[in-house]
């Protein structure tokens, strides 16, 4: 198993400790581009799919680097609807 597969297991086990460069390794190998809105965007970041021209958007935690439970729940979500997590 690779170590994306590993933190794609994680990341569907709702973990607690899920950190953002986690989430940006299993957006790349998804296909997403990392969007920065420019220098007024402050910790809002995007991810855009070009092949399905979906778009995940939310804040980039801080200062610790932890995702909110929220926010998981919310990938999981999206990225299951994409058919991306099955």
């Amino acid at each position: 198993m690779s170590k994306v597969e590993k933190l794609i297991q994680k990341l569907k086990n709702y973990p607690k400790d899920f950190t953002y460069e986690e989430l940006r390794k299993i957006l790349f190998h998804f296909g997403y581009e990392e969007i920065k809105t420019g220098k007024t965007s402050g910790s809002r970041v995007a991810f855009y799919r070009e092949e399905s021209q979906h778009i995940i958007r939310l804040h980039k935690p801080h200062p610790k680097p932890i995702l909110k439970e929220y926010q998981i729940q919310m990938l999981i979500k999206e990225l299951s609807n994409q058919k991306l997590l099955l």
